[in-house]
């Protein structure tokens, strides 16, 4: 195992069931989970509604914990481009969430693209890790504990396995990042 980050994500939902997705980034970038890094001394729960917050704008109830996810790095020595060593293993804390007011309590600061999605209806390019994470919240597991790998960007997302392979520990295939700083300002026309 390499170092290992600890993070949190959420599934946040409207009235409507949509999911709330952030993407990441400039240019080509993929879908995911807003969420954030863990610090020092401070819980899961207590990380996940200040980085929700900071990272959308939308005050959230976490509901539940949908599952802990493990992106586990890549069995290679060799840093992807762009990266100056080795990915991390990521340990994240998922939780099913809703927001809680019908329209943000801020402005995002920049830092990604907001959209609602229905859970059946995801965009194609979504993290693995969202992809699971939307299918065990929407079927509506809890404590659920996968593994899910890391592919590198830009490769093909394969088609979603079934989400019963979380009680073997099996994880999603396709590209995969953990939820962490986002590239873009939010669409204000997104919002429910």
């Amino acid at each position: 195992m390499s170092a290992l980050t600890w993070a949190v994500a959420a599934v946040v939902t409207d009235d409507t069931g949509r999911v709330l997705l952030c993407r990441q980034g400039r240019g080509e970038r993929r879908y995911a989970l807003p969420g954030g890094r863990l610090r020092p001394a401070q819980s899961p729960v207590s990380a996940a509604l200040r980085d929700i917050r900071a990272e959308t704008g939308w005050e959230i109830e976490l509901v539940d914990l949908v599952g802990v996810y493990h992106l586990a790095a890549p069995g290679t020595a060799i840093a992807p481009a762009g990266r100056a060593g080795p990915l991390p293993d990521v340990l994240v804390h998922v939780f099913r969430a809703r927001v809680a007011g019908v329209r943000p309590a801020a402005d995002p600061p920049p830092g990604c693209r907001l959209s609602w999605h229905p859970p059946a209806a995801l965009p194609e390019a979504v993290t693995p890790l969202t992809r699971a994470a939307v299918a065990d919240a929407d079927g509506g597991r809890s404590g659920v504990l996968r593994d899910v790998p890391w592919a590198p960007a830009g490769a093909e997302a394969a088609p979603p396995r079934s989400p019963t392979a979380s009680a073997a520990g099996q994880g999603q295939p396709g590209v995969g990042q953990p939820p962490e700083q986002r590239g873009e300002a939010a669409d204000p026309s997104l919002r429910p």
